[in-house]
């Protein structure tokens, strides 16, 4: 059986490596000329992502992976504070957590690695047609296929085709994000953020995500000859979001520290206290990104809204969902070992019909956990919302300080 999958993302990668792995004819093709040039700074792979990454890859993958992962279980327990930096509640106990943090680029090169001579850099797709199928390409000649699998991200030329239109709308929330080396940060806030990842969220739809990585101090197999991980210390990768509007659509044409500055003007006018905002001013502008949150609908029946054939897809292709949840690439490659897995058995469209219904609950339960976060910031940017938020801050925050 020929297999095409479109796009050479996380999704994609991880179904080229295990059909690969399985004796298949693969062919994966991405646009980008090289894997490591891919925007992103860190993905969570939860058990059941790591148990699915486990049937695509080699045992000798997931020992690198894992040596270059950092491990929540050896995080504090996350925080939630207000936009003066005070402590208002704590997440659940990490301890029994094999959850892991790692790099995108990273993984993306673990698993281009795997599908090895099967992928084709540099080709971008223009489209894909129902004659074959073919899989057609913006130069070159087309490429015929028994199956074509999108997953080419929430534009996916085929997952539009399919539907005969988007899969995804924004969200509402444009996000902005970066990486800012622990030691460069105060004393003082070294000392508030600690181990631990956390979020501020304050009135008018602002709010502030503090993610902690370090795969060599918190690495979830200590294993130093097998590190390949991008961050080689403890590292603050930070996600900052703002309802959308003009404005903050308008920084989008920003990079570098112009994008740096304009991020901390604007928090600044909205009474964010300094302190909380030195991980932004401190991290490298080089890093510092914004980009448009886009989901799916949470409605199971929504996704895939097409009949069982020889073309499909997956992924964000399929369920678009905001970083909110952590919880993305983790589906993507749950639907490519699901994937794998029904074509082992049956390599029939009847096959690829038993993974699109698994895939649309699998997408579903994703996008209801991201969209609550992202209702929750939108909420604030209510009048109502807004007064609520700044009268309950300071009750939390003085609860807190009598628990400790």
């Amino acid at each position: 059986m020929r297999v095409v999958v479109v796009g050479g993302g996380i999704g994609g990668l991880a179904l080229g490596a295990g059909l690969r792995g399985r004796g298949f004819d693969v062919a994966v093709y991405d646009r980008d000329t090289d894997v490591a040039a891919t925007g992103g700074y860190h993905i969570t792979l939860d058990d059941r992502a790591q148990s699915a990454l486990a049937e695509l890859v080699e045992p000798k993958i997931m020992q690198r992976l894992l040596a270059s992962g950092s491990a929540l279980r050896l995080r504090e327990r996350d925080a939630f504070w207000d936009r003066r930096g005070r402590l208002l509640g704590q997440g659940p106990d990490l301890s029994g957590s094999g959850s892991v943090d790692v790099d995108r680029i990273t993984l993306r090169t673990l698993l281009a690695e795997a599908v090895g001579d099967d992928l084709y850099l540099e080709r971008a797709v223009s489209g894909v047609s129902n004659d074959g199928p073919q899989v057609l390409f913006s130069d070159g000649a087309p490429v015929s296929a028994d199956l074509v699998v999108g997953a080419d991200g929430a534009h996916s030329v085929v997952a539009r085709h399919l539907a005969g239109g988007p899969t995804n709308r924004p969200a509402g929330i444009i996000g902005f994000s970066g990486r800012t080396r622990r030691p460069d940060l105060s004393t003082a806030e070294q000392q508030r953020l600690r181990s631990r990842s956390g979020t501020a969220i304050a009135p008018h739809g602002a709010a502030l995500y503090v993610g902690f990585l370090d795969p060599v101090g918190n690495a979830a197999l200590d294993a130093p000859e097998l590190r390949m991980s991008v961050t080689t210390g403890p590292t603050y990768i930070w996600g900052a979001m703002f309802p959308e509007s003009a404005a903050t659509d308008a920084l989008r044409t920003l990079h570098g520290r112009e994008l740096q500055a304009a991020l901390l003007d604007r928090f600044r006018k909205q009474r964010w206290a300094e302190r909380t905002l030195e991980v932004i001013a401190k991290a490298d502008p080089d890093s510092v990104a914004a980009f448009r949150f886009n989901a799916a609908s949470t409605r199971a029946a929504d996704l895939a809204p097409w009949p069982a054939g020889r073309i499909t897809a997956l992924g964000d292709a399929v369920h678009a969902t905001p970083p909110t949840a952590g919880m993305g690439a983790g589906a993507a490659i749950r639907d490519a070992a699901s994937l794998v897995r029904h074509l082992s058995e049956d390599d029939s469209t009847a096959a690829v019909g038993r993974f699109e219904a698994e895939m649309r609950q699998r997408g579903s339960e994703v996008l209801r956990l991201a969209m609550k976060t992202v209702r929750w910031i939108l909420a604030t940017d209510t009048a109502l919302g807004a007064a609520a938020t700044a009268a309950a801050t300071p009750v939390l925050a003085a609860a807190a300080r009598l628990r400790r």
